[in-house]
C-alpha cells in the first residue's frame, strides 16, 4: 500500500511508517485475529506484536484473562513450549501456566532470563512444580506482585526463597498447599510487607501464628479448613487492617472463645466475615465481635449451630452497618432471634434464610412485612469479595 505524501520524494509506503506510529496501530486492532494478522506481515511488524503482547495463558488454564491473552490449544504443554513462548513474547506483565500439570521445574528456567517485567504468574495445579522451579520463578520474576500456587507441591523453603526475592508481593494464593506451615508463613509476613491478600484454604499445617508482626497492608485473608488455634487468630488479625476474613469449616478446630480475639479491638476494619460451618461457634465470641467490629456489612453464619437468642440479640443490637446476613440452617435460631435481627440492623438489605427449623411461618411473614425493603433469598452462597481482592 503506498500514500501520496504531496511532496518531491513521490509516494510513500506504509511499510515505511515509523515504530511508533506502528505501535499506535497494532494497539487499536479490536480482534485477536487482526493482530495475529498484522503479524503475518512482515518481520518487521511480527516484532512489534511480539513487544506488545503483555499477558499468555493456554486453553488448559482456569483463569483467562482474556481471549487475546490466549496461546495454543493443546493441553500437552511441555518445557519446550515455555522456552518458545518467552524466547519470542520478552516483555509479559501476565503469565499463567495454570492446568499444565506435567511441566516439571526445569520448565521455569525461562523465567530466569525473560521474567523481569512480569507482575502476575499463576502456576495453580502445576503438580511437578516444586521448591527448585519455585526458586528458579523467584529469581528471574523480582517484579511479582501476584503469584498463584494452588495445589503446588512446594514447602516452606521455597516460600522462603520467594519471599526474600520478590518484596513486592501483594497477593499470594497457598491454598491446597500442603507441605506449607507458620513458618514459612513466618517468612513470607516478615519479608513482604506490601501484602494485601494471602489464600491459605486447607493448608492443614498453618496454625495462624506464623502471621505475628503482619504489616497493616494485609486486608484480605482466606483460611477455610485450617488448623487454626486461638493465638493463630490473634496473629492474624493482629495487624489491623483486615477488611475480609473467611475462616470456614473450624468447627473442630477452635473451641469456645477461640474467635473472641477478632472482636477484642485488632479487626474493627473488618467489612466481610465469612463462619460459614463455623460449628461450635460461641454466643461469647458473637457477642465481642458484633461490639468490636462496627463496619460489618457481610457477616456469613450459616451453619453456626451453638449461635443463640444472646448471640442474635447482639447482633441486632450492635451491627448497625450490616447489610447481608446469613443464616441459612442455624439450628438455634428462634423466633426472638429473627426479632432482634428484625428489630436492629436498620441497613440490611438481603437476609439469606432457609431451612431454620425453630423460625415458625408467622414469624418469618412479620419479618417481611417489618421489613419490605429487605430481600429474603433461600440460596446458599459464600460471601462476596470485595473489588480487587480476585486474582
Amino acid at each position: 500500500m503506498e500514500m501520496e505524501n504531496g511532496s518531491r520524494d513521490g509516494p510513500t509506503s506504509i511499510m515505511h511508517l515509523p515504530e511508533d506510529c506502528l505501535y499506535f496501530i497494532f494497539h487499536r486492532l479490536g480482534s485477536g485475529a487482526d493482530r495475529e494478522s498484522f503479524g503475518l506481515t512482515c518481520h518487521r511488524w511480527l516484532h512489534i506484536q511480539n513487544s506488545s503482547r503483555q499477558a499468555l495463558q493456554f486453553q488448559c488454564s482456569f483463569t483467562q484473562l482474556s481471549i487475546s491473552s490466549l496461546s495454543q490449544p493443546s493441553t500437552n504443554i511441555n518445557s519446550s513450549h515455555i522456552h518458545r513462548l518467552l524466547n519470542r513474547f520478552q516483555h509479559l506483565h501476565w503469565l499463567s501456566l495454570s492446568g499444565c500439570t506435567e511441566i516439571p521445574d526445569a520448565g521455569l528456567t525461562q523465567l530466569q532470563s525473560y521474567g523481569s517485567k512480569l507482575h502476575t504468574l499463576c502456576l495453580d495445579c502445576c503438580f511437578r512444580i516444586t521448591d527448585n522451579g519455585l526458586s528458579l520463578a523467584a529469581s528471574g520474576c523480582s517484579s511479582l506482585t501476584v503469584i498463584s500456587l494452588y495445589r503446588c507441591n512446594v514447602t516452606d523453603i521455597g516460600l522462603a526463597t520467594l519471599a526474600k526475592s520478590c518484596l513486592a508481593l501483594k497477593d499470594v494464593n497457598l491454598s491446597y498447599c500442603s507441605f506449607i506451615s507458620d513458618r514459612g508463613i513466618r517468612v513470607l509476613s516478615v519479608n513482604c510487607v506490601m501484602l494485601r491478600a494471602v489464600r491459605i484454604s486447607n493448608c492443614r499445617n498453618i496454625c495462624g501464628v506464623g502471621f505475628e508482626g503482619c504489616s497493616q497492608s494485609l486486608t484480605y485473608l482466606e483460611a477455610d479448613s485450617c488448623q487454626l488455634e486461638p493465638e493463630g487468630i490473634l496473629r492474624i488479625v493482629g495487624g489491623g487492617g483486615l477488611d475480609y476474613l473467611s475462616v470456614c469449616n473450624l468447627s473442630w478446630h477452635i473451641l469456645g472463645d477461640g474467635f473472641r480475639a477478632i472482636g477484642a479491638g485488632y479487626a474493627s476494619k473488618l467489612r466481610i466475615l465469612n463462619f460459614r460451618l463455623c460449628r461450635t461457634l460461641s454466643d461469647e465470641s458473637i457477642v465481642a465481635i458484633a461490639k468490636g467490629c462496627p463496619l460489618l456489612q457481610e457477616w456469613n453464619l450459616a451453619l453456626c449451630h451453638e449461635i443463640r437468642e444472646s448471640g442474635w440479640e447482639s447482633i441486632g443490637l450492635n451491627c448497625h452497618n450490616l447489610e447481608r446476613l446469613h443464616v441459612n440452617r442455624c439450628r438455634n435460631l428462634c423466633d426472638r432471634g429473627l426479632q432482634a435481627i428484625r428489630d436492629g440492623c436498620k441497613r440490611l438489605s438481603i437476609l439469606y434464610i432457609t431451612r431454620c427449623r425453630r423460625i415458625s411461618h408467622l414469624s418469618l411473614e412479620l419479618f417481611k412485612l417489618s421489613r419490605r425493603n429487605v430481600e429474603i433469598r433461600e440460596e446458599e452462597i459464600m460471601c462476596i469479595a470485595p473489588d480487587g481482592a480476585q486474582q
